[in-house]
């Protein structure tokens, strides 16, 4: 199948980096998972960088973050649902082999044990849009959040760097509460996405959150 061509976002990011074209040579079997060359980069460029116009200020607490990225060419799906995009922050419960055996696998891809990795579905990002490529790796990336301290406030290590941990999203409610009985507190979590909601998209109309693996294991 002829790869289809991306759209681009012109004058405003780097171009976005694509997998490699091994992951869909269906002779070689031994490669599914890749590290995402170019996508941490391209992240800091495009998303963290405060001179580039879709900086988002909401990752600021991620500026000294170690994220790393992996491309899969393996199909997932969950509660019927395809996966395109899971974050996680990387722990080993198991035995000696199993943890050394894991580890091993982290170090020969990336030269270290990253505290987060974000996989993403390499069909996906082949095919789809800039702006979906964007939407989908801003999703991985607000699941890494800044914890709080004793007082609710953003809490940070004696060096000054931000405390991080895997958050779930802002809002979790059935529209037909919300129906009944509106969004409650004015200024709670589901009045702010209402009030987002009619504001309208400063990027593009896009949800993946049904598409995201970090959000399925939640809701498992």
């Amino acid at each position: 199948m002829p790869r289809k061509k991306p759209e681009i976002i012109r004058n405003l990011a780097p171009l976005r980096p694509m997998p490699p074209d091994l992951l869909f040579d269906e002779s070689n079997w031994t490669k599914h998972f890749v590290p995402a060359d170019g996508v941490a980069e391209w992240v800091a460029k495009t998303l963290m960088d405060e001179s580039s116009p879709l900086y988002n200020e909401d990752h600021k607490h991620l500026h000294y973050a170690d994220i790393e990225y992996l491309w899969a060419a393996v199909e997932n799906k969950r509660q019927m649902r395809r996966v395109i995009g899971q974050c996680e922050e990387v722990t080993f419960r198991c035995g000696a082999w199993q943890k050394g055996r894991q580890e091993q696998q982290m170090k020969e891809w990336f030269g270290r044990v990253p505290p987060y990795l974000i996989t993403l579905d390499a069909h996906y990002a082949r095919e789809c849009s800039d702006i979906e490529f964007c939407a989908l790796v801003e999703h991985e990336l607000a699941h890494i959040g800044q914890k709080k301290d004793e007082f609710g406030a953003p809490a940070f290590t004696k060096d000054g760097i931000p405390k991080l941990g895997v958050r779930d999203h802002d809002v979790s409610e059935f529209v037909g509460v919300v129906e009944r009985y509106g969004v409650g507190d004015p200024d709670g979590p589901i009045a702010r996405m209402v009030r987002a909601a009619n504001k309208g998209p400063t990027i593009a109309n896009l949800s993946i959150a049904q598409a995201c693996g970090t959000c399925l294991l939640k809701a498992a």
